[in-house]
C-alpha cells in the first residue's frame, strides 16, 4: 500500500495561493486550510471564543472573536501572543488530525499553511509547494484587497520569510504570475508526478 503523501502549501500573501488550494481541491485532493479554521473556531460559536475571552478580557462579541481588540492585546506583548498560539495552535492541531483521519484513505492531501516555514511547519510534511509570482504582481494584488494599505502591506510582508527564501526551500513552486490555465496546468503536472 502507497503512503499517503502531506503536501505542504504555502505562499506569501497575494502570491495566489487560495487560488492554487481550490486547484487540488477541484483535482479531487483534500485541503486542509489552517486560516480557514481558525477563522470558523474564532467565529460565531466557535469552540476557541470562551478560552479566548477568558485569557484576554473584552476581545470577543456576539460575531466571536473581535481581532482589532485582541490584536491590541496580544501583538506588541510576546508573552500574550505566546499565550494565545497556546489556546489556537493545540486546536488546529487537532483540526488537523481529525482531518487526516478523515482522509486517510486519499493518496495525497494538502495542508494549506501561509506561515509553514516561519513556524516551522515544513518539517511535517513530505513535500514543501511554493506558489509564488513576480514582486509587482503580488504588490498589484494585495493592494487592490478591500480596507489594504500600502502601510498594511509592508507591514505583513515584513512578518513573511521573503520569497526568495521560500522558493530556495521548496520542493515543487506553482509560479502564479501567468494566466489560470498556466497555473492550472502546473498544478496538473504536480499532482500527476506525485
Amino acid at each position: 500500500m502507497k503512503q499517503q503523501k502531506i503536501i505542504g502549501l504555502t505562499g506569501s500573501i497575494g502570491m495566489g495561493k487560495s487560488t492554487v488550494a481550490a486547484m487540488f481541491a477541484e483535482a479531487g485532493i483534500p485541503v486542509f486550510d489552517a486560516d480557514a479554521e481558525v477563522r470558523a473556531m474564532q467565529g460565531a460559536g466557535g469552540e476557541l471564543i470562551a478560552p479566548i475571552e477568558a485569557a484576554f478580557p473584552g476581545s470577543t462579541g456576539e460575531a466571536g472573536v473581535d481581532r482589532d481588540r485582541l490584536g491590541h492585546q496580544v501583538f506588541a506583548d510576546k508573552a500574550a501572543l505566546a499565550r494565545l498560539e497556546a489556546i489556537v495552535h493545540p486546536a488546529v492541531a487537532a483540526k488537523r488530525a481529525a482531518f487526516l483521519e478523515a482522509h486517510g484513505d486519499k493518496p495525497a492531501v494538502v495542508f494549506d499553511i501561509p506561515l509553514l516555514f516561519e513556524r516551522g511547519g515544513h518539517s511535517s510534511v513530505d513535500l514543501v509547494v511554493v506558489v509564488s509570482a513576480p514582486e509587482e504582481i503580488q504588490r498589484a494584488r494585495v493592494l487592490a484587497r478591500p480596507g489594504m494599505t500600502p502601510e498594511k502591506f509592508a507591514h505583513i510582508f515584513g512578518l513573511q520569510l521573503h520569497d526568495t527564501e521560500k522558493r530556495a526551500r521548496a520542493d515543487h513552486i506553482i509560479d502564479t504570475g501567468t494566466s489560470l490555465e498556466e497555473t492550472r496546468a502546473q498544478v496538473a503536472a504536480l499532482i500527476a508526478a506525485l
